[in-house]
């Protein structure tokens, strides 16, 4: 979640009190970073240095790669104006050096592409104004734009709304399930908006990627902090792991299954090779014995009998010695249910003793009494002084 206060020094604009420049390495101001492990290392040829930079906009919900054509030097966190669609566009710097080689080539974007756009200047002043202008505009235009879209009856949601910092372009991210024709929607968006409209469908995951959020683990969503390779996601991976198929529990802010899904199903489906895969059902003289579960972290199988609400735990070695009895027409008399016994040692309660019930008030007055009794008492039978004594003393 990022800081919502900044403020302007020099040339840069970073948050109060960052003491990143301006750069999160934990995702907070700008999203979706990368860590740069190559700065530290010295550049040996300067005519073989990396010009390329790559710029985050909207908080790292996007971003491109600018080449760098001037002799300016830009350093990671700064705000720069870039090249946009008829005018100019503020974003931030999110990776410069050889780190952006990688980034370019797992994107599969080539370093000499003609068509890559340029970075112009190190944001001003009057950059920042238009650009803080416009983006107060995005709230308003995504309201407005998803009225449009219901008065034309077409069967789309509006997401998000991307201002260009010059305000002369605007990306509208929408949601569709099939073919959406907006030919007239865009003339009454570019009327409305007075701007130069552009159209881009994204998916749902996407869309919870560019919102944000807190997902059900209480940390921000995967998609919108670090996930940028979105896998299919089924009910049969979460079968294998012996999850119950509520779709209220497994489905994430998007309405999907949840891309955790995905994390622990190597580690299940490779300790899952060790459990037999013909024991379903083995036969014992009180019935035949049915699989319920497995548990690959105890190495168990579990069976339930048609006649017992119990469940009944067995090794792997003794599932298959039944089933190897069973294919010789030999039918054993019990399962042989191993002993569940548990391991975490029972937590011992402390006792606390209530302090606030004993006391009150009622029993501090009768102690008090009972010491100013006690006080008079040996007062009363104190010795009187004997004259004779004391003429002795003298």
């Amino acid at each position: 979640m990022g800081c919502a206060t900044i403020s302007s020094t020099g040339n840069s604009v970073m948050p109060k009190g960052c003491k990143s420049h301006g750069t999160c390495g934990t995702g907070g101001c700008n999203r979706m970073n990368t860590y740069d492990w190559l700065h530290n290392l010295p550049v040996a040829d300067l005519d073989d240095y990396c010009n390329v930079i790559e710029v985050s906009f909207n908080q790292g919900s996007r971003k491109d790669f600018f080449r760098n054509t001037t002799l300016q030097h830009f350093e990671k966190g700064e705000l720069i104006a870039v090249e946009g669609v008829g005018g100019f566009d503020v974003g931030n710097i999110s990776l410069t050096g050889e780190i952006v080689r990688l980034q370019m080539k797992k994107r599969g974007v080539k370093e000499t592409n003609p068509d890559m756009k340029k970075v112009l200047r190190h944001a001003n002043e009057r950059d920042l104004e238009q650009w803080r202008t416009n983006k107060k505009r995005e709230p308003e235009a995504i309201v407005r734009s998803r009225a449009i879209a219901k008065q034309l009856n077409l069967d789309m949601k509006i997401s998000l709304v991307e201002m260009q910092a010059d305000g002369r372009k605007a990306t509208f991210y929408y949601i569709a399930d099939g073919r959406v024709d907006f030919r007239e929607l865009i003339k009454v968006y570019a009327s409305e908006f007075k701007v130069k409209v552009e159209m881009r469908q994204i998916g749902a995951r996407q869309e919870a990627g560019k919102v944000g959020g807190i997902g059900s683990c209480g940390r921000e969503l995967c998609c919108s902090t670090w996930l940028t390779d979105f896998k299919s996601v089924n009910t049969t991976m979460a079968r294998y792991q012996n999850l119950s198929i509520n779709q209220t529990k497994l489905s994430g802010q998007c309405g999907r299954l949840k891309c955790c899904l995905n994390y622990e199903l190597d580690t299940y489906l490779d300790a899952l090779q060790n459990f037999p895969a013909d024991c379903d059902q083995l036969r014992i003289s009180k019935g035949t014995a049915t699989l319920i579960k497995k548990d690959i972290f105890k190495s168990l199988m579990w069976y339930s009998l048609p006649d017992s609400n119990r469940q009944y735990p067995l090794t792997i070695e003794r599932a298959k010695e039944i089933r190897a009895l069973n294919l010789k027409n030999e039918i054993p008399d019990e399962l042989e249910a191993v002993e569940i016994v548990a391991t975490r040692p029972k937590e011992i309660e402390p006792e606390f003793v209530d302090v606030v019930g004993q006391i009150s008030l009622s029993s501090l007055e009768r102690a008090d009494r009972k010491k100013k009794h006690q006080q008079s008492k040996r007062h009363r039978t104190k010795p009187k002084n004997n004259p004779n004594n004391n003429s002795k003393q003298k």
